[in-house]
């Protein structure tokens, strides 16, 4: 197998900056052994205008048969011949991905102590691999590699030039090229994708699949209009774990979108006054309409579920009254935004005492949510599928318990309010839905009903005697109290 990737300078950034983000010196040829073979790099040329990486990967077919056997899945006597037979020694797949991931593993985690600058700064990247499989032909290898904002260039390989007649193989010629990405982001593209137009794996497929996928596709796979496909073929059609990976990356939708659909409307209507006529942003109006629950509630332990970039966290932490306050989400990106926002490795000792970020899905039930004071789901439900949002009330409401829930969500009814929101268009491009004040009190009120609590509405923002609010809050109470909650009293 090979794989070559390409970029070109200039006398302030020169191509051989591309030794220092692979961590692999371009006057050295270096051997790397796999479980299946032997993965070589090299520098086909190195010069301040123009600098090739190869990746060579050799495999070792016979290797690959005795580990099959030796884990029992050697295959019965008459696929004898097809196990040393096949085009994994020439075509690009899950084999070349992992050595992609183990070869250049700093390069893909954007880490280059050296020029520590280097790895945030787009490039012209060009990567060809000369046989890639691609079941689905160049039309899907397109529609995979477009969106990410590369250059596809995928020609078919001739079953046999001497014989045209007989068509195109599965495999092309695969040429990719963008001076938009960095080199981490194209290496984790490569790392996802060649698999799944292979549409198979070398190797058993277990659950920490779905991490390394998330990891991987951090930043991209959420809002890629193949997403579906693209898990399914990366799991290997494992229908546990590809569910498990959809409900994930659509928490991470969630989370991403955080307070971005409301603001730009709320930065449409600034544009449109005055300084003296514009109104506090629904956002800022959606903050302090929280904090004043849960000041009226005395909570001190807060849990901020999907905290996104950690902006009511920050506010939070402003008030001594919260001694504790925890945001979860299941972005990484997000946290690792919320903990820069929130500058935590600057913050005192008794201040970072207070704060707590983890990853976690709102989707499943987790013990290190139980015991807290109060839980806010700010502008989260509506980013979750109507049938998946029963796992997040019994998340919420069933397992963690806490004594106060606030939940905040758009009134679709105030829509015809904004001029700059075409009629028939929701808030932001992930919601699933917009409910009716009607619709929220019936949810939040059979919620409140099937677990013990009491849920009071109140308005955010103007409360327009035609429409409603812009956005509708329900504060549940808990009215009943568990055996175990009865114990520790």
């Amino acid at each position: 197998m090979f794989l070559t990737i390409t970029t070109t300078g200039t006398p302030e950034s020169p191509a051989t900056d591309l030794g220092f983000l692979l961590h692999k010196h371009p006057d050295k040829a270096q051997a790397f052994s796999t479980s299946f073979g032997t993965a070589h790099v090299l520098y086909p040329e190195a010069e301040p205008q123009r600098c090739t990486a190869a990746l060579l990967l050799e495999v070792d077919t016979a290797a690959l048969v005795r580990r099959g056997r030796d884990k029992g899945r050697g295959g019965a006597p008459d696929a004898a011949l097809a196990q040393y037979v096949n085009d994994r020694p020439y075509a690009a797949s899950s084999l070349l991905a992992v050595a992609l991931s183990r070869v250049f593993s700093s390069a893909m985690r954007g880490a280059c102590t050296a020029r520590p600058e280097l790895p945030a700064r787009p490039r012209p990247l060009r990567v060809e691999v000369p046989a890639l499989p691609a079941r689905g032909g160049p039309d899907l290898v397109h529609r995979l590699f477009a969106p990410l904002g590369w250059a596809v260039t995928a020609e078919p390989v001739p079953l046999d030039t001497e014989f045209p007649e007989w068509g195109d193989s599965r495999y092309v010629r695969l040429v990719l090229e963008s001076g938009t990405l960095t080199l981490a982001e194209a290496l984790r593209h490569l790392y996802v994708l060649l698999p799944v137009l292979d549409g198979a794996k070398h190797y058993w497929v277990s659950a920490d699949e779905v991490d390394k996928l998330l990891r991987a596709g951090e930043g991209w796979l959420p809002g890629h209009p193949e997403h579906r496909l693209i898990t399914s073929r990366y799991l290997s059609r494992r229908w546990s774990l590809t569910r498990e990976a959809m409900d994930r990356l659509e928490l991470v939708r969630l989370a991403e979108a955080d307070d971005s659909d409301v603001e730009e409307i709320d930065n449409a209507v600034a544009a449109e006054t005055g300084p003296e006529e514009r109104p506090t942003p629904l956002a800022v109006q959606r903050r302090e309409a929280i904090l004043t629950v849960l000041r009226e509630h005395a909570a001190a332990r807060v849990l901020d579920l999907g905290c996104g970039e950690g902006h009511l966290v920050r506010e939070l932490l402003k008030e001594p009254r919260f001694t504790e306050v925890t945001g979860v989400d299941v972005s990484v990106r997000a946290l690792t935004i919320a903990a820069r926002r929130l500058k935590l490795d600057r913050m005192g000792e008794r201040q970072a005492a207070r704060v707590g970020l983890f990853q976690g899905s709102l989707a499943y039930t987790d013990d290190r949510l139980k015991g807290y004071d109060a839980a806010v789901l700010s502008e989260v439900i509506e980013h979750v599928d109507p049938e998946r949002l029963p796992a997040l009330e019994y998340a919420v409401f069933g397992a963690a318990r806490p004594r106060t829930v606030v939940v905040t969500t758009p009134n679709v009814e105030y829509n015809v309010r904004w001029e700059s929101l075409p009629a028939g268009h929701v808030r932001h491009h992930d919601h699933r839905f917009e409910w009716t004040r009607a619709q929220f009190r019936a949810w939040a009120d059979a919620v409140a009903e099937r677990h013990g609590y009491r849920a009071q509405f109140r308005p955010v923002g103007p409360d327009d005697p035609e429409v409603g609010p812009p956005t509708q809050m329900a504060v549940f109470t808990a009215t009943t109290v568990t055996e175990k909650e009865a114990k520790a009293a």
